[in-house]
């Protein structure tokens, strides 16, 4: 055997080494299809760090920054301040002369005794002795703290009670539609705003002096839904004679306080001589108390009797 061959196989064969082009600093891998760009992109956010220094970039100042950063913007939202703070007072001062919102504060100054003790009034005004209202430095109290004191939160809720009400018996008569309902409550509210026109007119034709204001009336005239709600009640649950029961003692009811109520509203000069004062006058007065009060059951029944059958 050659000698050659022998060291031949007595080594082993290396690899051979292929040698890779390197390219350029400024130019791309010859084998590389894309360029690779993440490279620059590290280098711009890593110029554009934060604040903290954790990598990310700086956050561009906002344009309300930027705003509030100037001193002629400052004195503008200043004065807009102002402005508005003004407005505001002269809108408190304004509204008292289209919506009394200090009166209507007191009217609805009431507690769970006062409701409970007024409601018990209104079924049973024949056991009440004292109605005269009670006055503190010629100012009526709150409601709560007499019970002789008109209100206007018995009234609202009872008109709301009586059109679910109104609903709910149209609905067990499969008769019930948004616009007999809507009609329901708006009859009522038309009816209740004749009764205080009407009063007011004969009160300034008879050239009463009294303490009666429009809100007093809207409070006197509203108890008349509470018996309205019982008599549809009890016809829905013992028919018509559940109704007229219920409704006719709620109907005396009514009358007796009204007559009770307004007699010392309207005939406040004589209640105040303690003699009842013969006159002309005097008698026209009386006149316009019991026409008040006879009107409340004539519209109970007129704004229920169709709901029970």
């Amino acid at each position: 055997m050659h000698p050659a061959g022998a060291a031949a196989a007595g080594t082993p064969r290396q690899p051979s080494k292929r040698r890779i082009p390197v390219s350029p600093p400024g130019m791309a891998d010859p084998h590389q299809l894309f360029d690779d760009t993440s490279s620059a992109q590290s280098r711009g956010f890593g110029a554009q760090r934060g604040p903290g220094g954790l990598g990310y970039p700086a956050a561009a100042a906002s344009p309300q920054e930027a705003f509030l950063a100037d001193p002629v913007s400052n004195m503008a939202m200043a004065y807009g301040s102002s402005l508005a703070a003004q407005g505001k007072e002269l809108v408190d001062k304004n509204i008292d002369r289209f919506i009394p919102v200090t009166k209507l504060k007191y009217y609805f100054a009431v507690d769970t005794m006062y409701v409970g003790k007024k409601l018990g009034l209104l079924f049973f005004p024949y056991l009440h002795q004292d109605w005269e209202v009670q006055y503190q430095q010629d100012t009526p109290v709150a409601p709560r703290f007499d019970i002789n004191a008109p209100d206007l939160y018995i009234p609202a809720m009872a008109f709301i009670t009586y059109i679910l009400v109104a609903g709910l018996a149209l609905g067990t008569q499969d008769r019930f539609s948004p616009d007999l309902l809507g009609l329901q409550a708006s009859s009522a509210l038309a009816w209740l705003t004749l009764e205080v026109l009407a009063i007011l007119l004969s009160l300034y034709l008879l050239t009463v002096n009294t303490d009666l204001t429009t809100i007093d009336l809207v409070a006197f005239l509203g108890y008349k839904y509470v018996g309205m709600i019982g008599g549809v009640l009890m016809g829905l649950l013992f028919g018509k004679i559940g109704y007229y029961l219920v409704l006719g003692w709620c109907c005396v009811s009514i009358f007796v306080f009204m007559i009770r109520t307004l007699r010392l509203k309207i005939l406040a000069e004589a209640a105040a001589q303690g003699v009842p004062v013969r006159g002309a006058r005097n008698q026209l007065r009386m006149y316009l108390t019991m026409a008040v009060a006879a009107a409340q059951p004539l519209l109970m029944y007129w704004l229920t009797f169709h709901l029970v059958r």
